[in-house]
């Protein structure tokens, strides 16, 4: 895989619009999996809006209120239209604090009205536990109702950790309601091919996709993607803390509503999200997708070549030349004899920010913590390079 030259000055102008990157020289920020950093537009739009504009949603007649309202409105829409939703009058975008927030929105205000008594959920055990603690939640409550649903394991392929949909097409029955699945692995750095999800589980199941690694980091296209859910994080693409949205198709089951008295919105947070939203379509997700996978794959074919390192996730995907897909700009390692947590405070010695620890995966995953390197758009080949020295240095 060659890297794409033809990018370097589009990256290099992306990357002069973070602010806290360009302050910082001497450092490189592998940790976007975890948070991403904010480009100078979506600070930019946050002034403004809490300077010109800031007052609640839905609840007041004058002009500032009433141009929040209008602003939320806009965002929902801007959310189906970044998730190229051919059919946007019908679907609906819901506003949560993050994808946590999201799925457990969507566990229990939806998924426990509707299953009966013999249904059949598939969770993926392996992947973050956002996308599987709701789901036991889900069974767990409805026994207590003395409604028995059964949970069954996503499986997976042994070695590359990717769904294994043709075990999954041979679990799938008449009861499979509900399949939760993962559209970028926040551990393997893997596209989990959900596309092939529908094809094994049949017409009828309802699909919930956690796009929080995917959406902001590659094209997410609902029309590609026959899915009823995706759940994904503001402050993963770029906009703030404490905003997320849950778009549903409302094609299968009963309509999405969550539940309860919805207080006060975060109303800034969706406006940095509209924002980054804005600026990632201007940028191209699609380039952004070409430049982090192409990081990935840089330095997985570093680390192949030192022995003192186990990299997680398919072998098959570690050259830069490789035939099969590469990582999502997610590469996740260890080092045979030093710890995860002292591996990171070594790092970030050298000026490298990582996460070194469980990455919150499932009790099916990883049992030894490990180093993620996660990658956007404002990184660099030159901060892989470096980074692969000084991981050289430690053999």
């Amino acid at each position: 895989m060659s890297f794409p030259e033809d990018l370097r000055d589009w990256q290099r102008e992306l990357r002069a619009q973070f602010p806290i990157i360009v302050a910082h020289p001497e450092l490189a920020y592998l940790d976007s999996a975890a948070t991403a950093q904010k480009p100078q537009a979506v600070l930019d739009t946050v002034h403004t809006y809490l300077t010109t504009t800031n007052a609640n949603a839905g609840r007041g007649t004058y002009t500032w209120a009433n141009r929040t309202t209008e602003l939320v409105e806009r965002a929902r829409d801007r959310v189906k239209e970044f998730l190229a939703d051919p059919a946007g009058e019908r679907s609906v975008v819901h506003f949560t604090s993050g994808t946590t927030e999201g799925l457990r929105t969507i566990a229990r205000d939806w998924l426990t009205s509707w299953l009966t008594d013999g249904d059949e959920i598939v969770v993926p055990v392996a992947d973050h536990r956002a996308n599987i603690d709701p789901w036991r939640e889900t069974q767990q409550l409805l026994a207590g109702q003395g409604v028995r649903v059964h949970l069954r394991r996503m499986p997976y392929q042994p070695g590359s950790h990717d769904y294994d949909h043709h075990a999954l097409a041979a679990q799938a029955g008449p009861r499979t309601r509900f399949v939760a699945a993962t559209h970028v692995h926040h551990v393997y750095g893997g596209n989990m091919n959900v596309h092939r999800i529908r094809q094994a589980v049949g017409p009828d199941a309802v699909i919930c996709l956690d796009a929080a690694q995917s959406a902001g980091h590659l094209p997410v296209s609902v029309a590609d993607l026959d899915v009823d859910f995706v759940v994904f994080s503001g402050h993963k693409a770029l906009a703030l803390p404490g905003t997320g949205a849950v778009w549903a198709r409302q094609a299968r089951g009963p309509a999405f509503a969550p539940g309860g008295w919805r207080g006060t919105p975060n109303t800034t947070g969706i406006a940095s999200l509209a924002a980054a939203l804005d600026w990632l379509e201007a940028a191209g997700t699609d380039r952004i997708e070409r430049w982090t996978v192409a990081l990935a794959a840089r330095l997985t074919d570093g680390l192949r070549h030192l022995d003192a390192y186990e990299i997680l996730g398919c072998p098959l995907s570690l050259a830069a030349d490789s035939p099969v897909q590469q990582r999502r700009g997610i590469v996740t390692f260890r080092h045979r004899d030093i710890g995860s947590g002292d591996l990171g405070f070594i790092l970030f010695s050298h000026g490298f920010m990582v996460r070194s620890d469980h990455h919150c995966q499932g009790s099916a995953g990883e049992t030894t913590g490990s180093v993620r390197v996660s990658l956007h758009v404002y990184n660099t080949p030159e901060e892989i390079d470096r980074l692969l020295s000084v991981l050289a240095s430690l053999q």
